[in-house]
């Protein structure tokens, strides 16, 4: 059977990107920032993007394109006799199970509709429910599986290109607003100035190895997630070009996500490091504070859920295939 390519190059490009582009640009960056000295630690996230992560995401790309075929396969096809490459081949699809096990599950935290008033104590009850987790954790396996079913064209494609532009528009949209918060001016210098000092107060160490893990974790890099859609590009295309728009755009979005938060955050007196609970339960009672904040906070959902399902939807498209 002839292997199935993208119909247009945009429809690879915000694939790709919304493989990469996920909640942990959204939900994880600006926390980890928070904690890690804030302009400090998007410098050297910014430094292992260009020295760790294109390099190897140009690498999983050859990959897939060289052997046009699922990373199971695809090592099987490329190594010489007597090689173990392979191996890593079962590696990846086990790396793409584990993932989804979180992402699946996280992904449902964004699909029940809740007020600003019900948000703290729900989340929390949520997380105490197995019955309700395993109901939205369920139903968006089962919306991944029905679109990855339509095929490579009328199904990935088409449902994440429509996904990645929404998702796009929403989170300029909600940077603008926030830049006119009374706190922009404090929240945009504690997220893009470096503070060395706060650094060190933190730990330099345990800066630089968040920051890679970041760099990695935002890629979707070391598990084949990647390599799938490099063997669905045509051979005129550069993969280092590629590679550098998916990057920017992956980085675009993280440092969005940014700009949307800690803004709030230095308004209305908010722990920029608080984890998890920052998205799930402070920015919503965040919005209900502000003028037509059940409009911000509902766009500000949409595009979580979004920015989760493309990363769900990239990575199921790995994993049937190599089935």
């Amino acid at each position: 059977m002839k292997r199935e390519s993208f119909r247009s190059r945009l429809g690879f490009l915000l694939v790709s990107a919304g493989c990469a582009i996920g909640i942990g640009n959204v939900w994880k960056f600006p926390y980890i920032a928070g904690q890690g000295g804030g302009g400090a630690f998007v410098l050297f996230y910014l430094l292992f993007l260009v020295i760790l992560g294109l390099p190897i995401m140009t690498m999983e790309f050859a990959v897939g394109r060289a052997s046009r075929k699922s990373p199971v396969r695809a090592y099987q096809a490329l190594e010489k006799p007597g090689q173990k490459w392979h191996i890593h081949g079962y590696l990846t699809l086990i790396g793409c199970y584990l993932l989804m096990m979180f992402y699946t599950t996280v992904a449902g935290w964004m699909l029940p509709g809740l007020d600003a008033d019900q948000v703290a104590g729900k989340f929390t009850e949520m997380l105490a429910d197995p019955g309700v987790m395993t109901f939205w954790m369920v139903f968006v396996v089962a919306l991944g599986v029905f679109v990855c079913a339509k095929g490579l064209q009328n199904g990935l494609e088409r449902v994440t290109k429509v996904m990645m532009i929404a998702l796009l528009v929403i989170m300029v949209v909600l940077a603008v607003n926030s830049l006119f918060m009374p706190g922009a001016k404090e929240g945009l210098s504690f997220f893009l100035v470096p503070d060395f000092k706060r650094m060190e107060e933190v730990g330099v160490v345990n800066t630089l190895v968040s920051a890679m893990n970041q760099a990695f974790f935002t890629l979707s890099l070391g598990i084949g997630a990647m390599s799938i859609f490099g063997s669905y590009i045509d051979k005129e295309h550069s993969l280092l070009g590629e590679s550098v728009r998916i990057v920017i755009l992956d980085t675009f979005v993280a440092i969005t996500a940014g700009l949307i938060i800690f803004p709030a955050c230095f308004t209305y007196g908010v722990d920029q490091t608080s984890g998890p609970s920052l998205i799930f339960i402070t920015l919503p009672n965040i919005f209900a504070n502000m003028a037509l904040g059940r409009l911000w906070g509902t766009l500000f959902f949409l595009f979580m859920a979004f920015a989760a399902l493309s990363t769900v939807l990239a990575v199921f498209e790995n994993i049937i295939c190599c089935g």
